[in-house]
């Protein structure tokens, strides 16, 4: 359990516990949080608006019917249109994309630092054994109710920023058991109609070393069998030793191959060059268990993976060589990465400070891997910092990645939209395009109802400096519209 891991770093887990405030929540405020207020409107058309991938000088109006793109003509305000206005959006110039998508967030531990229930459980050091003591104090008093309170924020402020699909992460172990997967499977079909929500079964703590592991395989693999449930996640590092950590992984990738289920691993989580990267250990599995053969679009997604950050020109070729056709993508969490990595002890001044973060631009356009850039986590020990809103994250990679082409900016919105979908099994195309056949799956970015605004005209420009006014489509249906 995470006890061990803790017990490592010379904290008893127990004993810290046992000193917690367990503060009084009969005065908090009740959400009702089980009612989603998305319109869900449906929508026919959406006109006058610049499509992402296309000359940001000309306008489009685009069809939609049965949640798809029927056709897309260039504008003509002398048009008339026989639809009825309620199902008409006027872009007003504004530019339309694809939508955005959470590939990698927790959705169990979000909101601790701000909620009332938790206000003892507060950072004082900063670090990852610190961050992972917080959570366990902070899991012994989770409630099924206390879960889709929280939950419930982050899924509508993420809609209302333009995601429609995410990946979302719910513990399974025996201090939890089955709560934060209930209360997981319960958003999921609150949101249904508004967002695509995959549920990821998550052993955060060891399920080979410490006491409870074979107990947490065990409520694992029984949670992989409950309908919903769409993608195994693990931990390897967290474990006690190499030995175990690679039991870790062979342990994952066999669960995931019986149940069908898409992969999900947090790994390599450190910056020591002295340390052998396991990633090399998970690509040998995946071909030794014939990944390729026995699955149909399930996929792999390889989470923080820090230590990648030190591999030179020839270690990123040999890495590439070795992934071959295996559908292995990479998730940088550069909020999480940045705050956790690189720290340097009190006794070293904090001069120097070493940060990883995955070079995902890099990794793309230069080694033609796949990967996308992911929140991680909101309001929590491991990452006190940022919101729901992935486009944040694109922007904020201009500077993290010098990243600052036109070029790079469509990549970066990438990293949070169409490679973060197909990265976890929910598109297939990686340019953020958009295209006769799509769903109608989209950002309306920049709306406002004046003129002689400035507005953004292409994508460049928005990620550059995100819009905050957003309207949002999910299979053709309005779920989020910016008030005028």
């Amino acid at each position: 359990m995470a006890a061990a891991f803790l017990k490592g770093h010379g904290i008893d887990l127990q004993s810290e516990i046992s000193k917690v405030h367990f503060s009084d929540t009969s005065s908090l405020p009740q959400d009702d949080h089980m009612n989603p207020r998305v319109s869900c409107q449906s929508v026919e058309e959406i006109r006058c608006v610049r499509l992402a991938g296309r000359d940001s000088n000309q306008t489009w109006d685009v069809s939609i019917d049965n949640g798809a793109v029927t056709s897309i003509v260039a504008h003509d305000p002398q048009r008339a249109t026989a639809r009825c206005e309620q199902h008409v959006i006027h872009g007003r110039n504004s530019v339309l994309a694809p939508s955005l998508c959470h590939p990698h967030i927790h959705l169990d531990k979000c909101f601790l630092l701000s909620d009332p229930k938790y206000a003892d459980l507060s950072i004082e050091k900063g670090d990852f054994a610190e961050a992972l003591l917080l959570t366990s104090q902070a899991k012994e008093r989770f409630t099924i109710d206390d879960l889709e309170r929280r939950g419930f924020w982050l899924i509508e402020e993420s809609i209302a920023a333009g995601v429609t699909c995410m990946r979302a992460f719910v513990e399974v172990d025996s201090v939890v058991r089955f709560k934060c997967l209930d209360a997981g499977l319960m958003l999921k079909e609150s949101f249904r109609h508004a967002c695509e929500i995959q549920i990821c079964a998550f052993a955060q703590n060891p399920v080979f070393s410490g006491e409870g592991a074979t107990e947490g395989r065990s409520l694992m693999e029984e949670a992989l069998q409950r309908d919903g449930v769409d993608a195994v996640g693990s931990t390897p590092y967290v474990e006690s030793d190499e030995d175990h950590m690679r039991k870790n992984i062979h342990w994952a990738v066999e669960i995931a191959l019986r149940y069908g289920k898409h992969l999900d691993l947090h790994l390599d989580y450190n910056l020591d060059a002295g340390k052998e990267p396991l990633v090399y250990h998970v690509i040998d599995v995946l071909h030794e268990q014939q990944w390729i053969a026995q699955t149909k679009d399930i996929t792999v997604v390889l989470g923080h993976c820090t230590r990648m950050t030190l591999f030179d020109k020839d270690q990123w070729h040999d890495l590439r060589s070795r992934i071959g056709n295996l559908p292995v993508s990479f998730a940088g969490l550069p909020s999480s990465d940045l705050f956790m990595m690189g720290k340097p002890s009190d006794s070293e001044g904090g001069g120097e400070r070493v940060r990883g973060t995955l070079q995902l631009p890099q990794m793309i356009q230069q080694y033609a891997l796949e990967g996308a850039i992911a929140v991680n986590n909101v309001g929590n020990a491991f990452t006190p910092q940022g919101n729901c809103d992935p486009l944040r994250l694109a922007s904020m990679g201009v500077g993290i990645y010098h990243a600052g082409t036109k070029r790079d900016a469509e990549v970066l919105y990438e990293l949070v939209s169409t490679r973060a979908k197909a990265a976890i099994g929910c598109g297939e195309h990686v340019a953020a395009e958009v295209h006769e056949g799509d769903d109608a799956d989209f950002v309306l970015f920049d709306v406002k109802p004046h003129r002689g605004r400035r507005g953004r005209r292409t994508i460049q420009e928005i990620v550059y400096d995100p819009p905050q006014e957003r309207n949002v489509l999910h299979k053709g249906r309005a779920v989020s519209l910016t008030t005028e």
